[in-house]
C-alpha cells in the first residue's frame, strides 16, 4: 500500500532534481515528483497523481525554501514551457547536470567516475542563434506568438525570449502588424485551416546576418508586405524566406522554400570554418558552447599528423573538418544524404581535401571500410539522442580503434553504450560536460574511451 493519497497534502524535504526537471522528494520512502521545486525545499505539496511506485506533487507552499533557489528572470517561466530551471541559481545547475552525468555512468554504464569537468557559460542568456515561434490564436481569438505551454499546443504568447536575440520582440511585432493589417489569419491546428504557422528566426554570430522563415500552410496574401514589414524590424535582417508547410504535420518546417527578400542563405563561423546555412541546414543553437564542446572532443581525440579518424554519425560534418585539420584522413558516414552534400560543400567550402563522406548505414558501412583496408586510429560517435545501436558499436570494436570519443546529448543512452564498450576492451578515461541549454535539464556530454586489450590489429 502506497504512504501517498491523491487530493491530499504532505509535508516533503526535495533531495535533488530528476531528468525533466522535477524537484524529488520522499514520503515514507516513497518517491514523490513536485515540478518546479529545488534541492532542499520543505514543501507543503498536494498529491495530483499516484502510481504504484511514484507520485506526482504541486507545490502549495514554501515552508524552507532552498539556499540553492533565485527569483526567475522571466515572468513567463512555469507556465511557458522553455525552461525547468530558472528558479534555481546558475552555479546549482552546473552541479545537478554534473551529478546527472555521474549518476548514468555510474548506474547505468557500471563503470566508475573520478573527475567530471562541467563546462558552464559566463553569461548563460542571449545564447540561441535560432529561435522558432509557433503562431496561433488565444482564447480570446487574438493572433499570438510564443511558445508551446508544457505538455500541450496551447500557444503562450511571448515578446521574446531571453534565451534568443533582443531582436526577435521587434520581428514578431512586425509578422502580427502584417498580418492584422492584411487580414492574413493564423493556422489552426484543430481544423487545419489558415496560414502562418511560425516565425523561424537564425542570425549568424561572426557576420551579424539574419534570416527569417515564414512558415506558412498557405500563399500570403501581399507578400510585399510582409517582407517591408519584417525587414522594417531589423537593419540585420539579410534573408527572409517564405516556407510551405501544407501537412498535418507537427514538423517545423515544409519542404519548399521560397525566398521573398535577400539570400536563400546566411554565413557564419565555428571553430575557424565557414558554412552556409539554410532553413533547414542542422547548425548547433549555441555557438559559444559548440566550440568548447568539439575543442574538448578534439583535444580528446589526441590527433597526430599521421593519423586516421572515423567519424560515425558526422553529419554536415563539422567534427569531421575540425579532425581533417589535425590528421591525414578523415572518413565521416552519415545515414542522411542531404547531411553529406551539406558535408561535402562544407569541406570544399574551407579547402578540406583529407575527408571523405559516405551516405550510408554505419553498421553497414564500417565492416566494408575494414575489408577495403581502412584502419581507424580514433572512432569519433556523435549519434542522436537514441545512442548508437550494438550493431554499429561492434563495428567499432572491430575496427581496432585505439581512441574512442563519444560525443552525447543523452547521459542515459551514452551511459548505455559505454557499458558495451568497456565489456568489448574499453576503458573510460576523461569525462566532460558542457552546458548547451542554460535553464533547461539538458547537457551534452563528451567521454574518451581508449582500446587496453590487444588482438584486434589483425582483423
Amino acid at each position: 500500500m502506497i504512504p501517498v493519497e491523491k487530493n491530499k497534502e504532505y509535508t516533503v524535504r526535495i533531495e535533488t532534481v530528476s531528468s525533466e526537471g522535477d524537484g524529488v522528494g520522499r514520503i515514507d520512502g516513497f518517491t514523490v515528483f513536485v515540478p518546479y521545486a529545488a534541492p532542499g525545499d520543505l514543501a507543503r505539496i498536494l498529491i495530483v497523481k499516484c502510481k504504484a511506485h511514484y507520485a506526482y506533487g504541486k507545490l502549495i507552499e514554501l515552508l524552507e525554501p532552498s539556499a540553492q533557489r533565485q527569483e526567475p528572470a522571466c515572468e513567463k517561466f512555469g507556465v511557458c514551457g522553455g525552461c525547468r530551471l530558472m528558479h534555481l541559481q546558475y552555479g546549482a545547475q552546473l552541479e545537478l547536470k554534473k551529478q546527472a552525468i555521474s549518476d548514468a555512468l555510474q548506474k547505468i554504464g557500471g563503470v566508475e567516475v573520478g573527475r567530471i569537468e562541467l563546462y558552464g557559460m559566463d553569461h548563460p542568456f542571449r545564447y540561441r542563434n535560432k529561435m522558432i515561434f509557433p503562431v496561433g490564436k488565444n482564447r480570446q481569438g487574438e493572433t499570438v506568438c510564443g511558445f508551446y505551454r508544457e505538455r500541450s499546443h496551447d500557444i503562450v504568447a511571448l515578446e521574446g525570449c531571453l534565451l534568443g536575440g533582443e531582436y526577435a520582440c521587434s520581428v514578431l511585432a512586425a509578422v502580427k502588424r502584417y498580418m492584422r493589417e492584411s487580414g492574413v489569419p493564423p493556422y489552426d491546428e484543430g481544423t487545419h485551416t489558415g496560414c502562418i504557422r511560425r516565425v523561424f528566426m537564425r542570425t549568424a554570430r561572426k557576420t551579424g546576418e539574419m534570416m527569417v522563415v515564414v512558415s506558412a500552410a498557405e500563399a500570403p496574401q501581399n507578400p510585399e508586405e510582409l517582407v517591408r514589414c519584417i525587414r522594417a524590424a531589423s537593419g540585420d535582417i539579410t534573408s527572409i524566406i517564405l516556407n510551405m508547410h501544407d501537412k498535418r504535420s507537427n514538423a517545423v518546417l515544409g519542404a519548399e522554400n521560397k525566398v521573398l527578400y535577400g539570400s536563400p542563405v546566411i554565413r557564419d563561423q565555428l571553430c575557424g570554418l565557414w558554412f552556409e546555412i539554410s532553413p533547414h541546414s542542422f547548425f548547433q543553437v549555441n555557438p559559444v558552447q559548440t566550440e568548447r564542446l568539439y575543442e574538448t572532443a578534439m583535444e580528446y581525440a589526441g590527433l597526430s599528423p599521421a593519423d586516421t579518424v572515423l567519424d560515425i554519425y558526422c553529419g554536415i560534418g563539422t567534427i569531421s573538418l575540425l579532425a581533417a585539420k589535425r590528421c591525414k584522413e578523415v572518413i565521416g558516414v552519415e545515414i542522411v544524404p542531404q547531411a553529406i552534400a551539406d558535408a561535402e560543400q562544407n569541406a570544399a567550402r574551407n579547402g578540406i581535401g583529407n575527408a571523405r563522406f559516405y551516405a550510408s548505414d554505419a553498421q553497414k558501412l564500417v565492416p566494408k571500410l575494414l575489408e577495403g583496408g581502412v584502419r581507424p586510429d580514433v572512432v569519433l560517435l556523435d549519434p542522436p539522442r537514441k545512442g548508437s545501436d550494438e550493431q554499429t558499436l561492434a563495428a567499432v570494436v572491430q575496427s581496432g580503434a585505439g581512441r574512442i570519443v563519444y560525443v552525447s546529448c543523452n547521459p542515459a543512452t551514452l551511459a548505455r553504450d559505454v557499458r558495451f564498450l568497456t565489456g568489448q576492451g574499453y576503458v573510460l578515461e576523461r569525462v566532460a560536460g558542457v552546458d548547451m541549454f542554460p535553464w533547461t535539464t539538458h547537457v551534452e556530454t563528451v567521454v574518451l574511451m581508449s582500446r587496453i586489450c590487444s588482438g584486434y590489429e589483425n582483423l
